[in-house]
């Protein structure tokens, strides 16, 4: 393989596991953070207890996040040196305010809840976590705007001088229609992946054969009813911002639309395939199992649309754009565009049969394997849709690593093919490919010992049975916690938790 494409790869799979943490800790900060308000609003020990679980869980996640998202920062420089020449002037604004304004945000308030819980007043204390919150959702925002730069650049002119894009307006690269479109669905994904892993944990723990406080019985019972209300919301979010997303897509990558269906001829009106038997390729049709008009009502939104195929569009970008082949890898579009729908509705439906085991108060039952099993295999589904999600936005970009936008200024687009660094050899990327693999490899099943340790341990583990003080008293005014104070134990592990 090639430079380019041995960067691709080493991008990609460091992606890919990076995003494995990000949706989980924007979500989970929120949950933590309504499981906290309730306590404090409530005075209900379950929520306290159900707020330093999860919250323990966050942190382990939160902080692989840190260490594996910081890798693409330098991959940036070192393999796509040309790309982060063309692309620095825009980048620079959205990326700055994601580590200086989110970031420190975040880190912060989130150190200061960690040490807080016998230092801070009980309003003081929920101030933290939401303010954690709230930078980890601004992050997002802040990542999510670069990257939709790339998928329709605005804001910015092409300097022929210098062969860079420019930045003239950060308020239209920070309103970018994409952008809007986009982000509602990444913090509808992030918190229907924290639902589905806060349901599934309790289910898993609550179907568990031995004996269990009931304290902890009672809080679990409530972190599962609010996992299913909380994964039948975010299910209706995804869709609906997803089928905008759609749309949207249409104006402006009509490429990504048809690749996204291996739609190689132009229909009017245009069916949905929900199947295909045989080689997916842009020189045959092997859709099966359509249905009449709704690719057309998805793109369009009317079910009697026009969408163009593959090969119509390839041949439009050749006179636009010079001799070459403009069609994305289809057999990764089609399949991780079904993927990601098919992964999200499949948690979606765990929420179904974990609301009908629990309707009317009922408990969920104990010595029912396929059950558990089932409550842990499903936590896998929304990470899996959100990572093929990703997968088809950026492969259905190709070959841009900047796409053209059509109605914008024409030499803002970079492809792919001209993006990487020409003093990086491939034997060079190949040592850090095999490095990274072998050393994300090892921090996943430190995560996952992590993980399944507090886990097994449930609520007990990391707060034992205490009966504490109303929380909505503020101690007259002093500044002194009426909430107990965590156990010596239960500090150490906060404080190892964080430093890892």
């Amino acid at each position: 393989m090639n430079v380019v494409t041995l960067a691709r790869w080493q991008f990609g799979i460091t992606t890919v596991y990076h995003f494995l943490m990000v949706p989980l800790t924007i979500g989970l900060s929120l949950v933590v953070a309504w499981f906290q308000t309730r306590w404090y609003r409530t005075g209900d020990e379950a929520y306290l207890r159900l707020t330093k679980f999860f919250g323990k869980l966050f942190l382990i996640n939160f902080a692989m996040g840190v260490v594996t998202g910081i890798v693409q920062e330098f991959q940036f420089g070192m393999n796509w040196a040309s790309y982060s020449r063309f692309v620095g002037d825009v980048f620079g604004a959205p990326l700055a305010m994601e580590a200086l304004v989110a970031f420190f945000l975040e880190s912060t308030f989130l150190g200061l809840w960690i040490f807080g819980w016998d230092r801070l007043s009980p309003r003081l204390h929920l101030a933290t976590i939401w303010a954690a919150a709230i930078g980890a959702t601004l992050s997002a925002y802040f990542i999510v705007a670069a990257n939709s730069w790339m998928q329709h650049p605005v804001g910015a002119i092409y300097n022929a001088q210098t062969g860079r894009a420019e930045m003239v307006d950060v308020w239209a690269v920070l309103t970018n229609s994409t952008t809007l479109a986009a982000y509602p669905h990444v913090i509808a994904g992030s918190l229907l992946t924290a639902a589905v892993f806060v349901g599934g944990i309790s289910a898993w723990l609550l179907m568990r054969d031995r004996p269990m406080p009931d304290a902890d019985r009672t809080a679990l019972h409530k972190a599962v009813r609010t996992s299913i209300y909380l994964t039948f919301a975010m299910g209706i979010a995804v869709a609906v911002s997803g089928d905008y997303q759609a749309k949207l897509m249409f104006e402006q990558q009509p490429m990504k639309m048809a690749a996204a269906e291996a739609l190689c001829e132009t229909e009017q009106p245009a069916g949905l395939s929900v199947f295909a038997v045989g080689n997916v390729s842009a020189e045959c049709d092997v859709r099966t199992i359509v249905v009449p008009r709704l690719l057309s009502f998805m793109a369009t939104g009317t079910f009697d649309g026009k969408v163009e195929g593959v090969k119509d569009i390839n041949a439009q970008y050749r006179e636009k754009f010079g001799p070459g082949d403009y069609r994305p890898n289809l057999v990764i579009t089609y399949w991780s565009f079904r993927a990601m729908i098919g992964f999200g509705a499949i948690a979606s439906f765990g929420a179904v049969v974990a609301w009908w085991k629990t309707r009317k108060g009922r408990q969920l039952p104990t010595g029912k394997r396929w059950l558990r099993i089932g409550s842990i295999a499903i936590i896998a589904t929304p990470f899996l849709a959100n990572s093929f999600g990703w997968i088809f936005t950026e492969m259905g970009r190709q070959p841009w690593v900047v796409a053209p936008n059509p109605k914008g200024i024409p030499e803002l687009r970079l492809m792919t093919a001209n993006a990487s660094s020409p003093a990086v050899s491939s034997a060079m990327v190949w040592t850090t490919l095999i490095g990274f693999t072998l050393l994300y490899g090892a921090l996943m099943v430190v995560e996952l010992f992590l993980l399944r340790r507090y886990v097994a341990a449930g609520p007990e583990g990391v707060m034992p049975h205490t009966t504490p003080t109303d929380p909505g008293s503020d101690g007259g005014g002093d500044g002194e916690s009426d909430a107990p104070a965590p156990t010596t134990d239960d500090q150490e592990a906060d404080v190892l938790a964080f430093a890892y």
